[in-house]
């Protein structure tokens, strides 16, 4: 477990693209977290509901994050959510606490916007993420969104 003096969210600059983009999960992970990439051209497409951020352990990048805000969930202005929509751990750097500070570092945000609740979708399977997120606090829903579980994890 690493010191939580150091750690810190950036945002993506061009200064650090090419950092965020060398982010990569295990092999074994692949199936369950869309690369850097393409988490940072949904960002593109959705300019103020994606929140994507470095996450950063001194000088060092250990890892990715999306958080999307008060997205339209069902596409009918009827349930607004915000959550993590894309967690990237650096292979090497899985199991030293990164994720939950992540985790945390969302809710703390989301917080100060007034939300009373984080979502998160995960793909089942092995090696996927339900019993981080299950450890977290989450509890499933009971809803897919496609083919993912949702998870909510009260905020208050």
């Amino acid at each position: 477990m690493t010191t939580t003096t150091a750690l810190r969210l950036e945002e993506i600059t061009p200064e650090n693209l090419k950092t965020a983009l060398g982010i990569r999960v295990r092999p074994d992970q692949e199936f369950a977290v869309d690369p850097v990439a393409d988490s940072l051209a949904e960002a593109y497409v959705r300019p103020g509901k994606a929140w994507p951020r470095l996450i950063m352990d001194g000088d060092r990048a250990v890892g990715f994050l999306m958080a999307f805000l008060d997205f339209d969930w069902h596409d009918d202005g009827n349930t607004i959510r915000s959550g993590l929509w894309r967690l990237n751990i650096a292979a090497e750097e899985q199991g030293k606490g990164y994720g939950r500070f992540a985790v945390r570092s969302v809710a703390e945000e989301l917080r100060r916007r007034g939300a009373r609740e984080l979502y998160v979708t995960w793909k089942p399977g092995d090696n996927g993420p339900e019993g981080f997120y299950l450890s977290l606090g989450f509890h499933k829903t009971g809803e897919l969104a496609d083919t993912e579980t949702v998870g909510v994890l009260k905020l208050d």
